[in-house]
């Protein structure tokens, strides 16, 4: 499935970008289902904003109790100062998590199939586990900012092994909040690590090097239906999204069944719910 040049380019970048890996049928449906799920979302449920700006804080019981279920998150800036949505619920919405790909036909039938096995394999995943789905919508005009992250600080195994698979559901560019990367960046320090007791969170300091600044950050843009895969080792961002311009995508992350998953990460699973790779 990936040429020597294509994982020659991973190893030393940390990042792949594989253009026209899923079809444009395939993406209208994924995104008409996910705009039946915000359809079908009661505000009043409720008002839970998804921000990177301070984990600890931020992070609350809805969303804890999302790990294995679907729900939605607003975007930081949905709500005026009178508590009332700026705009329609449908363009409100920050994401859906985390769940969708085993809760959800549609989701399941996206995130699963032998081609995605076949990669996942062809990069060292030798048991491919899928914890965590989102639908990311980085709306036009309200879209939030991704502050620098890896995303091992979230799925830490031991060896490091979670991989991000990034599907462009829409054309992503430096306009509307594509991504941005530090080639090579995989090579350096685990930063950070959010850790979960039960309803306890806390984000743990693990390494003080600074984040990549603005001279060596790279962006990724990708038409729709690419795939980009990041090593969980990656510092990435992505910047607010001021545009008219949505910028769906649907991400994934994936650890190896052969390596040590913590018991605090904050996503986890018993032989009540478990957790499955890519074959359906």
């Amino acid at each position: 499935m990936l040429s020597d040049l294509q994982l020659d380019n991973y190893a030393n970048d940390g990042f792949l970008t594989i253009p026209d890996f899923k079809h444009a049928n395939d993406i209208a449906r994924l995104r008409e289902r996910a705009m039946q799920l915000v359809d079908q979302f009661d505000p009043g449920q409720s008002r839970s904003i998804f921000t990177t700006q301070n984990q600890e804080t931020a992070t609350d019981a809805y969303f804890l109790g999302s790990d294995n279920t679907m729900r939605c998150f607003f975007e930081e800036e949905a709500f005026g100062p009178d508590g009332q949505l700026r705009q329609s619920k449908a363009l409100s919405i920050n994401k859906i998590g985390h769940a969708m790909h085993d809760l959800d036909p549609v989701f399941g039938e996206f995130s699963r199939g032998a081609a995605l096995d076949a990669v996942a394999r062809g990069i060292g995943l030798a048991e491919p586990l899928i914890w965590q789905s989102m639908y990311i919508f980085k709306q036009p005009g309200i879209g939030g900012e991704v502050r620098w992250h890896q995303d091992a600080t979230f799925f830490d195994t031991d060896p490091v092994s979670v991989t991000t698979f990034w599907f462009a559901l829409e054309d992503a560019t430096v306009d509307n909040g594509c991504l941005w990367v530090q080639p090579g960046g995989h090579r350096g320090p685990m930063r950070e690590r959010f850790l979960r007791n039960g309803d306890d969170i806390r984000m743990e300091k693990l390494d003080t090097t600074p984040w990549p600044g603005d001279s060596v950050a790279v962006p990724v843009e990708a038409k729709a239906g690419t795939l980009v895969i990041f090593h969980g080792l990656l510092p990435h961002y992505s910047a607010p999204n001021r545009s008219p311009v949505s910028r769906h995508a649907y991400t994934l992350h994936v650890t190896d069944g052969r390596t040590t998953y913590s018991p605090q990460n904050w996503i986890q699973r018993d032989s009540s719910f478990p957790v499955r790779g890519f074959m359906p």
